[in-house]
């Protein structure tokens, strides 16, 4: 075949691989569709077909080295991509999970008014009545051996913190959990979890208020707990996230729904594992020990302002850049 003829049939190809790798160059090869990948590996196979076409019939080296540096590019990018799991890990956590959150705060915030309704009713009825308390978990044993007399239960961490984390740290995951993987009851097991939840932590502190220690007892709680319980309203939101694709698929069919939104929920999940993480150590370590409440708080204020910026603020650009690449 003539060298021109050949150029003239093949450089539309040529140039969509072209294309498809300044694509890559300025983002990874997940940001491809699942067309777009096949496409780079069909036409990818194409060229590196008609590099050995090139060098074996043409004469004309600046089309064999013009062929030569584009299917080592191509396969520089295709096979460096399994090698970038360190790049994903990053991007994941300073794009992709904080975009998941703003994404879907509507669901975050719903967790959190559940949460919070409950809990400021259950706070109310065990000041009125302590034995409401009962009704949301908190055991007579419980009030007659710790609230009654008074002890402040949570100091006990502090004779084996490494232990006392670690117990903390897999209670926390599994009430995520449960909270998160209850919303395949079309989201009202995890309204049932945030409900109880919120009720039941609102009961003891009222009743650490009745019995007159309750500054004790947020002083404890101020340290991990805008961590702790930003990872249950999280986990809540991502719950409900399910429920909603089963009951209100909007446009989408249910498959795709769950889909779609389950993909955006296990991301938050996965965040969530993390802060739980930082929550645990936190609880283990810093909130029982004998130190000044004012650290306490602060560590509070710190903990919140420093996860409520990354989640709000932290993968932003500019709209096209954060929408991707795309392809005219």
């Amino acid at each position: 075949m003539p060298a021109d003829r050949f150029i003239k049939q093949r450089k539309n190809a040529w140039q969509r691989l072209e294309e498809l790798l300044d694509i890559l160059d300025r983002a990874s090869l997940r940001r491809l569709n699942r067309e777009e990948v096949r496409e780079l590996g069909r036409i990818y196979r194409r060229t590196a077909s008609d590099l050995a076409i090139a060098r074996a019939e043409s004469r004309d080296p600046r089309l064999v080295n013009y062929l030569n540096s584009l299917v080592i590019r191509a396969h520089g990018r295709i096979y460096r991509a399994d090698a970038q799991g360190g790049k994903r890990i990053r991007e994941f956590f300073a794009i992709e999970l904080p975009r998941t959150f703003r994404r879907t705060w509507r669901y975050t915030a719903l967790s959190f008014s559940i949460f919070a309704i409950f809990a400021v009713f259950s706070f109310v009825a065990t000041r009125l009545d302590p034995e409401f308390s009962e009704l949301v978990g908190v055991s007579p044993a419980f009030r007659e051996i710790y609230i009654e007399t008074q002890t402040h239960w949570w100091e006990s961490l502090n004779d084996e913190n490494q232990i006392g984390a670690a117990m903390i740290m897999q209670n926390n995951i599994r009430v995520t959990i449960m909270t998160f993987a209850f919303g395949a009851m079309l989201g009202l097991g995890t309204v049932y979890y945030l409900a109880f939840n919120g009720a039941n932590i609102a009961s003891v502190l009222a009743l650490t208020y009745k019995a007159g220690f309750g500054n004790a007892l947020v002083t404890f709680m101020v340290g991990h707990g805008v961590v702790e319980l930003s990872c249950i309203f999280i986990a809540g939101g991502a719950g409900l996230l399910i429920g909603s694709a089963m009951i209100m698929p909007g446009d989408l069919s249910r498959g795709d729904a769950m889909k779609t939104r389950g993909m955006e929920a296990v991301r938050l999940m996965i965040g969530v594992a993390l802060l739980l993480v930082i929550a645990a150590i936190i609880e283990g370590f810093i909130s029982p020990a004998p130190i000044n409440p004012r650290i306490k708080y602060g560590i509070g204020a710190i903990t919140g302002i420093a996860l409520y910026s990354y989640l709000l603020f932290a993968g932003r650009d500019s709209p096209a850049k954060a929408e991707g690449p795309s392809i005219q």
